[in-house]
C-alpha cells in the first residue's frame, strides 16, 4: 500500500481530507439538497432588503400616491437573519474541516467569508441592542459576498476584471484627458456671451465637465450644442469632433479590450480545467492499477501494469450517469480495461446526453396507420405555424381598428367567434399529434408540452368566459364584471395567442441559434447578475422624505428637469426604488436629469456617485455583458458549423 499511497500523494495538489467520514461529509456537502439550500439561504438574506425598514411593500414609489408602508416589527427581520447567518457559518466550518488548516490559512475567499460573517453578527447584536433604530447597517452592504464567495464563474469573471483593469485603466485616463482637453477648449469657445451656451452648459468647470461626460453617453445630444448651433453651424465641429473621438472610438476601444481579455481568459480557464482532469483521470487510473497489481501479487497472479481490472466497485464507479454505466459495462464482458479506455468513459461522461424519443405507438388498423403517418408528419407543424401566424395577424388587424375606441366602445363578438375557431384548431393539432406519438412520445418534445400547455390554458380561459358571460352575441358589454371583465379576461387570452406564437423558433435555425443563445446566456448570467447586485443600499437616505415632499410641491422647473419630466418614482426613499433608479442611469437615457436633481437637493458631490456608478455599471458590466454574449453566440454558430461539415463529409463519404 506504501506504493499506492506514494502515487495518490504525487498528483495531489490540494490537501483535502480523505478519510472515509471526510468523504461521506464532502459528498453529502456537494449533494444537489444541500447547495440548493444553500442557494435558498443567500436569496433569502439577499431579498430582506425589499422589507426591513424603509419598506418597499408599496404598489408605487412615487411620494405623491404612495400609500404608508407596512413596516416590519423589530425582531422579524433580524430572527430571519440570524438563521441565515448560522447557515452561513455551518458552511464556513464544513468548508474548513474538508480542506483542513494549512490550505484554510491559504484561501484568501475562505478567510474573507469569516470576516464578513464576523462583521455582521457584530452588527446584528448592536442592531438588536439599539431596538432596530439604527442609522446604518454595515452588514447590509457586505450581503453580496455570500453571493459572490459561492460562485465560481462569479470569481473568475473577478480575476478576469482584476486582469483586465491596468488596460481599462489606460484607456480611462485617455478619456479623462480627452474629456478635460475638451472642456478647456469649450469654456475658452463658449465664453460668456449672448447665445445661451455659456448660461446652460458651460457656466463653469463643474458644468463644464458634467456637460461633456453625458455628451460622452449621447444622452444629451443634440440639446447640448443646439444654443451655439442655432446662431453658427460651425459650432457643431466641436461637438462633432469630441462625440467622434470619445463616443465612437475610444468607448468602443474599450469595449474591445475588454472582450478581448474576457475571451482570453476564459478560454485558459477552460484549458486549465481539462489539463487538471486529465492529470486526475491519469492518477486515477495509477492508483487503480498499483491497487490491482497489488492484489494480484497477493493473489499469485499475473497483471499487466498497463490495464485495470474490472471489478464490481470500478463498474459502480461509473454509475452516476447511465451513459456512464453503458461504456463501464462494455469493457466488463473482457475484464481489463486500458488507459485510453479509461480516459474514453469520463470523455462519455462529460458529453451532454442525448434524448431518446420513445417509439411511435402500433395501430392495426391501415386507415389508422395512415393517419398516423399523416399526422406526424412535418408539414402538420408547419400548417399549425401557419395558422397561429393568422391568429396574431387577426389579433393585430383588430387592435389597429379599436385602438382609437374605449373599452366600452369596443366589440369583443368579433374577436370572441375568432379566437374560438383558432383555439379549436389548436386543440385538434394537439389532439392529433397525441395519437400520432403517444403521450410519452408528444411529451418527449418540448416545444410539444410548451404548446399543450399554452392550448389547455386558452381552453379553459374560453369556457371561463362562456360561463361567466354565456356564448358570444353582437354587442357583448366589455366593461361587464364577473372574475374579472370581459375585456381583461380577450386581453389575456389575445396575450398567451401572441406568446404560444413563439413556437416557430425551433422550426428556423437562424432563429433557433439566437435562442439557444439566449437560453445559454440566462444560465450563465447568474456569475453578472451577482456582481451587478446593488451593494451599496445606504445611497437610499440620500434624499429624505422631508425633502421628496418639497420637491413634490414645486412644479414651476425648468423643461427637462427631474421636476419637470415627472420622475418622482425613481428615488432613494426604499430598495426597490434605488434599484430601478440605477438601473435608469445604467442605460444612460436622461440620466443627467438625475444628476442635476441630487446635486441641487444634496451636494454638487453626488455627481461623483452617478459617474462612478455610471463606470462600474453601463461601462464596466455591460461591455462584460457584451462579450459573453458573443462568445456564446459564436460558440454555437461554430457547432452547427461542425455539425453542417460533418454531415457533408457522411454524404461524400
Amino acid at each position: 500500500m506504501g506504493d499506492c499511497d506514494h502515487i495518490s500523494q504525487l498528483y495531489r495538489s490540494i490537501n483535502h481530507r480523505v478519510d472515509a467520514s471526510s468523504l461521506r461529509l464532502y459528498r453529502w456537502y456537494y449533494s444537489r439538497i444541500c447547495q440548493w439550500g444553500l442557494g435558498l439561504t443567500i436569496a433569502v438574506v439577499l431579498l430582506l432588503a425589499f422589507i426591513e425598514r424603509p419598506s418597499s411593500l408599496s404598489v408605487s414609489s412615487d411620494p405623491r400616491h404612495r400609500s404608508p408602508t407596512w413596516e416590519p416589527p423589530c425582531g422579524l427581520t433580524e430572527s430571519i437573519e440570524m438563521v441565515c447567518l448560522i447557515i452561513f457559518c455551518l458552511d464556513l466550518a464544513v468548508k474548513s474541516y474538508l480542506i483542513g488548516w494549512e490550505e484554510f490559512r491559504k484561501n484568501k475567499w475562505l478567510i474573507a467569508y469569516t470576516v464578513v460573517i464576523s462583521i455582521s453578527v457584530i452588527d446584528w447584536v448592536l442592531s438588536v441592542s439599539m431596538v432596530c433604530d439604527e442609522k446604518l447597517r454595515v452588514r447590509r452592504l457586505l450581503r453580496p459576498f455570500f453571493l459572490l464567495q459561492n460562485s465560481s464563474l462569479m470569481k473568475k469573471t473577478l480575476k478576469c476584471i482584476k486582469r483586465t483593469l491596468p488596460e481599462i485603466a489606460s484607456v480611462i485616463l485617455l478619456l479623462a484627458l480627452h474629456l478635460c482637453l475638451f472642456t478647456m477648449i469649450g469654456m475658452l469657445l463658449f465664453a460668456k456671451t449672448e447665445n445661451g451656451e455659456w448660461e446652460l452648459h458651460f457656466r463653469n468647470l463643474p458644468n463644464s465637465l458634467t456637460s461633456l461626460l453625458v455628451l460622452l453617453t449621447t444622452a444629451n445630444n443634440p440639446d447640448v450644442m443646439i444654443p451655439a448651433y442655432s446662431l453658427n453651424r460651425g459650432y457643431s465641429i466641436f461637438f462633432v469632433a469630441f462625440s467622434v473621438i470619445g463616443t465612437y472610438c475610444l468607448m468602443n476601444l474599450l469595449t474591445a479590450i475588454i472582450y478581448n481579455q474576457f475571451r482570453g481568459y476564459l478560454l485558459m480557464s477552460v484549458q486549465t480545467s481539462i489539463i487538471r482532469r486529465r492529470l486526475g483521470i491519469r492518477a486515477a487510473f495509477q492508483v487503480l492499477t498499483c491497487h490491482g497489481a497489488q492484489q494480484a501479487v497477493t493473489q499469485k497472479e499475473h497483471f499487466n501494469l498497463k490495464y485495470i481490472q474490472i471489478r464490481r466497485n470500478t463498474i459502480c464507479l461509473f454509475s452516476f450517469t447511465p451513459c456512464g454505466l453503458k461504456e463501464a459495462r462494455q469493457y466488463a464482458d473482457v475484464g481489463y480495461m486500458d488507459r485510453e479506455q479509461f480516459r474514453k468513459i469520463f470523455d462519455q461522461l462529460d458529453k451532454d446526453h442525448i434524448k431518446e424519443h420513445p417509439p411511435l405507438p402500433q395501430y392495426n388498423s391501415p386507415v389508422l396507420q395512415r393517419l398516423q403517418v399523416i399526422f406526424s408528419h412535418y408539414y402538420l407543424t408547419i400548417l399549425g405555424n401557419a395558422v397561429a401566424l393568422a391568429n396574431v395577424m387577426c389579433i393585430c388587424t383588430v387592435l389597429v381598428l379599436n385602438s382609437e375606441k374605449s373599452t366600452s366602445e369596443r366589440d369583443n363578438y368579433i374577436m370572441e367567434i375568432i379566437n374560438l375557431c383558432f383555439i379549436l384548431y389548436y386543440l385538434f393539432e394537439m389532439s392529433v399529434k397525441i395519437f400520432a406519438f403517444g403521450w410519452k412520445g408528444y411529451l418527449s418534445y418540448r416545444n410539444n408540452i410548451f404548446d399543450g400547455f399554452l392550448t389547455i390554458l386558452l381552453l379553459i380561459l374560453q369556457i371561463t368566459i362562456y360561463v361567466a358571460y354565456r356564448l358570444p352575441y353582437s354587442h357583448w358589454d366589455p366593461s361587464a364584471h364577473g372574475f374579472l371583465s370581459l375585456w381583461e379576461m380577450v386581453r389575456l387570452i389575445n396575450m398567451l395567442i401572441v406568446f404560444r406564437f413563439l413556437r416557430i423558433i425551433p422550426d428556423i435555425k437562424l432563429m433557433a441559434l439566437v435562442a439557444s443563445t439566449l437560453l445559454d446566456l440566462v444560465k450563465n448570467l447568474r456569475a453578472f447578475a451577482g456582481i451587478l447586485v446593488v451593494s451599496d443600499t445606504s445611497s437610499s437616505t440620500v434624499l429624505s422624505n422631508t425633502t421628496m415632499d418639497n420637491i413634490t410641491s414645486n412644479f414651476s422647473m425648468e423643461c427637462g428637469t427631474y421636476e419637470q419630466l415627472g420622475y418622482w418614482p425613481n428615488n432613494f426613499d426604499d430598495f426597490a426604488a434605488a434599484i430601478i433608479l440605477l438601473y435608469d442611469v445604467m442605460i444612460v437615457n436622461n440620466w443627467q436629469a438625475f444628476m442635476d436633481a441630487y446635486s441641487r437637493y444634496t451636494t454638487d458631490w453626488s455627481k461623483i456617485y452617478f459617474v462612478c456608478w455610471w463606470l462600474t455599471s453601463s461601462v464596466m458590466w455591460v461591455n462584460l455583458f457584451v462579450a459573453l454574449i458573443l462568445e456564446l453566440l459564436l460558440h454555437h454558430y461554430l457547432q452547427q458549423l461542425d455539425q453542417v461539415d460533418c454531415s457533408k463529409l457522411e454524404t461524400v463519404l
